[in-house]
Order: structure tokens, then C-alpha cells, then sequence
């Protein structure tokens, strides 16, 4: 176990102790552990159990993540512990997500096997495999906050750059001390509406949204997912506010990953989001003033290409997660000059 930073919580008479990570808050007796299983309540002290101990360590096409403006046709190693601080009914990685580094390791399953990996040894097999930047993902980062900081600033140290694939579901302090030693995030906007948030996930709305305007004031590239779940979250008028929403702080030219719902997990009764209210989704995004959209688990034959903003010329030109063809130099379209917003090129 790793005691969490006395910053990130604080020891009371009554409740035990509560942790200031996330939003949450958890008032966490002794013995007891957070809402994102990975945090106990040991003799008054607050410990981590998810630091070093990832359930899942790989490398993947950084397109998976998903991130197309942030280094483009390269690969990322990607770390995951289990847990989560959401508990969505339509998780498709719930077999990590809904337990804890404990009963993980004693499932004994492919999914949650667990790997003894501190940050030296992550920082130590990225560079060992020459890819340029760590992410954390698959689950929830901030449940594992602790192991993802001290990852993050040993990787700035080597030159690997850092991203976090996340739910936005983190207090401002511990993501103000970790955005130095961030370079990317892909966040995940499941709605625009706080009772939707609250249904689907036991979140909130707002904290997600602080969040995308934090490391948006920061200058930390941003990408945004949105799952389109029949029933849930495919009400047009309502993808229109979130739409809004996004053009009317900042995030334009900031790319949106419209996702297709597949059932899972406490969702298996729903069928798949039909290809036209996929289609329809990518339609109010882009009517709405949103630079990048792209749809994804679609078909094979759904475009998922970059265009100029100025001349509509394909400047990179992708099938699934690999890269058929890229009209850039230094992040800039070869037929016109113009440069694309993101992480194009590697310094």
C-alpha cells in the first residue's frame, strides 16, 4: 500500500477520513474504502492500494484512445489499474472498472490480473519499446491518482509525454498539481444534463465541466468523447446544448468523438445506436460549429479523415486506428499552409 499525500485528504473525529481526489468527497470510516475501491482507511491513515499495481499494461495505436491531433500514427503505452469512481450502466470495461485492485487480483481473470509496475518500470518499458508518451486509461485515472502523478512527472524527466483518458471526475487541487506533467486528455461529456449525469454514472455534470475548462486554460490538448446511447443520450435537442455548450467555451477546434452505443454491462437490453441517429449526431455537430467531428465503432466504410479547415483538402487519411496517408508538415496542410490545432509532429 502507498499512504496518499496528506493534501489530497484530511482525518476528522466523527467521520473517519475524507478524501478530497474527486468530487465524491468520501467520508471513509476505519477499514473502509472509497467509492472507487482503491483507497482504505488503514489505522487513520489513507492509503492507495491501486500504486504500482496495474491490472492492465499494453501498448496501443494512440488513435484507440481515441486521440487523432496528438501525435498521429504513433503508439502509446497504456496503464490501467482497476476500479472506478463512476459506476456507468454502460460500461463496456466493467469487469476492471467495477471491482478493486483487490478483487482483481484474486479473480484470477485475464481482465484483472494484476502486474507489479511502479512508475520506474513504465517509464522503463516505454522507452524500452520507443513510444513517445504514457497513457492512462481504460478505467479511471483519477482512482488511481497517486500512481498516474509520480508516472507522469518521472516520464516528463525522460521526455515521454503523458495523457489521460478520463471521466472529468477529479477536484480542482490534484488536477492542478498534475496539468504540468500533462500533455493530452481525451475527456468523456457523457450529457449536458445533471440528472442524466447522475442516472447513468452516480456523478455529476458540473465537476466534468470544470475540468474541460481547467486544462482548456491550461493549453493541455483536449479531445472529447460522447457516447450516443438510445434512450439516454440521443436526444437531438440535447446533443444541440452540448454542442453549444462546447462552441461557446472555447473548445471549437478541439476534435469530438461521437461514439456508437453497443449494449453492455447493465445496458445489454438496448440494441446498438442506429447508423442514422449516429449520422444525425454528426450532422448537429457540425451545423453547430464544431471544427473536427468523427464517429466511432462504425462501419468500416465511415469517414474518419482530417480535413483542412481551409482548403477541404484530406490531410490525413485513416482506416480504423492506421494511417493510410498524412498531408502535413510540422502540423500544417501541404496544400495550403494552414496550420491544424493539436500535437501533429514530434519535436
Amino acid at each position: 500500500m502507498y499512504k496518499v499525500p496528506e493534501k489530497y485528504w484530511e482525518k476528522t473525529a466523527k467521520q473517519g477520513i475524507i478524501c478530497r481526489i474527486c468530487p465524491h468527497e468520501c467520508r471513509v470510516k476505519e477499514g473502509g474504502i472509497g467509492v472507487c475501491r482503491t483507497r482504505i482507511n488503514k489505522e487513520g491513515e489513507w492509503y492507495s492500494l491501486a500504486y504500482g499495481n496495474p491490472c492492465s499494461a499494453g501498448i496501443d495505436p494512440v488513435e484507440k484512445k481515441p486521440l487523432y491531433h496528438f501525435l498521429p500514427g504513433t503508439r502509446i503505452f497504456s496503464i490501467a489499474t482497476a476500479g472506478c469512481n463512476f459506476h456507468c450502466l454502460n460500461c463496456q470495461n466493467w469487469t476492471i472498472s467495477q471491482t478493486g485492485p483487490k478483487e482483481s487480483h484474486s479473480s484470477g481473470s485475464s481482465e484483472g490480473r494484476q502486474y507489479l509496475m511502479v512508475p520506474e518500470q513504465v517509464v522503463e518499458a516505454a522507452l524500452q519499446n520507443h513510444v513517445p508518451s504514457i497513457a492512462f486509461t481504460y478505467t479511471e485515472p483519477t482512482v488511481f491518482y497517486e500512481y498516474m502523478f509520480d508516472t507522469a512527472v518521472l516520464a516528463r524527466s525522460k521526455g515521454l509525454k503523458t495523457v489521460m483518458i478520463s471521466n472529468g471526475y477529479i477536484n480542482p487541487t490534484p488536477l492542478a498539481d498534475l496539468i504540468p506533467y500533462l500533455d493530452a486528455a481525451n475527456i468523456d461529456l457523457k450529457s449536458l444534463d445533471d440528472t442524466t449525469y447522475r442516472t447513468l454514472t452516480g456523478g455529476r455534470l458540473q465537476p466534468v465541466l470544470d475540468t474541460l475548462l481547467a486544462l482548456k486554460k491550461a493549453d493541455v490538448w483536449i479531445e472529447i468523447t460522447h457516447l450516443v446511447i438510445p434512450q439516454t443520450t440521443d436526444d437531438p435537442e440535447h446533443f444541440k446544448a452540448l454542442c453549444q455548450w462546447l462552441i461557446d467555451n472555447g473548445f471549437k477546434d478541439n476534435p469530438l468523438h461521437i461514439s456508437r452505443f453497443f449494449p453492455s454491462y447493465k445496458l445489454e437490453h438496448l440494441s446498438p445506436t442506429p447508423l442514422s441517429v449516429m449520422s444525425r449526431a454528426r450532422d448537429i455537430a457540425i451545423d453547430a460549429g464544431l471544427q473536427y467531428v468523427y464517429v466511432g465503432n462504425m462501419p468500416e466504410d465511415c469517414d474518419s479523415h482530417t480535413y483542412c479547415p481551409h482548403c477541404n483538402r484530406p490531410v490525413i487519411k485513416r482506416h480504423r486506428y492506421t494511417l493510410q496517408q498524412v498531408s502535413l508538415t510540422n502540423g500544417a496542410c501541404n496544400n495550403c499552409g494552414t496550420s491544424l490545432p493539436g500535437i501533429l509532429f514530434r519535436l
